[in-house]
């Protein structure tokens, strides 16, 4: 380990500064909530050479288009030039740092920071400073000031089937290369035309950003903490599927087919509480699913380190950007989507899917509470470590979703970024 870590939760006691044996397969409790690892991830991850998800290109369709978003703690805004061309740079001012936009998004010629009217173009280049000549010849900036010495930091930028990506850093590769070859294909076959947002909403997390991040690479928690899921036969792990992982470990994608041939009761026959044959739905319409990619596939799951999942259960589509904001909270920032082609009929179909996935999801909601379980449970075991056994060992592609691969394969990513 290259870092030195010094969680402090148990007074009076030794304190684990090692990654502990067993590689990938054991995680220790502390990373959770280490305020020195909270503040490195910052400077390693998020402003270090990764691709950041900052929203869909939608979003930014026309010039003068702009979303305020962020990479990881930074505010940032993206937006779209006369030139056609997309930029993002920090939401600060350079004069006193306050935020440039204070909204969420919309369209504008240019930005003027309401605390000084200090001006910029949608680039984020400085194009004027109020008064900065002075009054009657008195005050004002010095002779030597020259704005383009001034500004915000830009983010390099990457395009992908209609994503837009930011990063800080030079050394951050290519992004297709980034994504790995499985892993994009997999995004081209959701994102393979033009979207149309329907929706946006922010869930608010009770743990930490890497806790809910392992969860949606976690295949093997889904049909176990998710009655929805198993009772009505949307995802079983005896269903054909499986997952990929990038040679990177950090990006991956869960798929699964529907298959009523495995309706049986396996799970009731363990005990387990996944299934409960006294749930009906009044409206079985919900489950009225349309195989609109032609190739039997109703749910992918599909991450992209650090931050950006892309959903697709059934017909209910959305990106999700995962931010820190604190050791123990976390925001999930929410936007569905359907095609600018989509029917009436298929738009009707996608706005009731929606009540499957987000905070009161019928197979998403148990996902907004656990992670604050993981959380307050492993808050007096520093010395203590998760077990990340099941499917072995490896990070690599596996044709059965009863495996934590991708969980190990993002910390393999984690740890190769961070040092430790």
């Amino acid at each position: 380990m290259n870092v030195n870590v010094t969680p402090g939760s148990i007074p009076n006691t030794p304190q684990p500064t090692e990654w502990p044996e067993g590689a990938l397969t054991r995680v220790p409790f502390w990373i959770y909530h280490s305020p020195e690892i909270y503040a490195l991830e910052q400077q390693r991850i998020y402003e270090g050479p990764v691709w950041n998800f900052l929203c869909l290109e939608a979003e930014v369709a026309k010039p003068g288009d702009y979303r305020a978003t962020f990479l990881g703690s930074m505010p940032v805004i993206v937006a779209r030039d006369v030139d056609d061309e997309v930029y993002a740079f920090e939401n600060r001012c350079a004069h006193r740092g306050a935020l440039i936009v204070l909204d969420g998004g919309g369209n504008a010629r240019d930005f003027t920071c309401v605390y000084h009217a200090w001006n910029y173009d949608l680039k984020g280049n400085l194009k004027a400073v109020a008064f900065e000549d002075g009054v009657n010849g008195k005050g004002g900036m010095p002779k030597t000031f020259c704005r383009s010495d001034h500004g915000p930091r830009k983010l390099r930028i990457a395009l992908f089937a209609g994503l837009v990506f930011g990063s800080l850093s030079d050394d951050v590769p290519p992004i297709e290369e980034y994504l790995g070859e499985e892993v994009a294909a997999r995004i081209k076959r959701v994102l393979h035309k033009p979207l149309a947002v329907t929706g946006r909403f922010t869930q608010v997390l009770p743990n930490n950003w890497k806790l809910y991040y392992e969860n949606v690479k976690d295949t093997y928690h889904a049909s176990l903490l998710h009655t929805f899921f198993t009772t009505f036969g949307i995802n079983r792990l005896s269903q054909k599927g499986g997952m990929v992982v990038s040679p990177s470990g950090g990006n991956h994608a869960s798929f699964s087919f529907v298959d009523k041939s495995t309706q049986g009761n396996d799970y009731a026959a363990m005990g387990l509480r996944s299934e409960n044959e006294a749930f009906k739905l009044k409206d079985p319409s919900i489950l009225d699913n349309a195989d609109e990619f032609n190739d039997g596939c109703h749910m992918q799951i599909l991450t992209v380190f650090p931050n950006f999942v892309l959903q697709q259960i059934q017909n209910t589509l959305a990106v999700r950007q995962v931010l820190p904001k604190g050791l123990a909270e976390t925001a999930l920032n929410w936007t569905t989507f359907g095609f600018v082609d989509d029917t009436p009929e298929m738009k009707t179909r996608r706005l009731r899917q929606n009540n499957l996935a987000g905070p009161a999801g019928y197979v998403s909601m148990e996902d907004g509470a656990v992670g604050g379980f993981v959380q307050r449970g492993v808050a007096a075991a520093d010395g203590e470590r998760a077990v990340l056994e099941m499917g072995g060992s490896g990070t690599t592609n596996e044709g059965t979703r009863a495996t934590e691969a991708a969980v190990r394969g993002f910390w393999k990513c984690y740890r190769s970024h961070m040092g430790v």
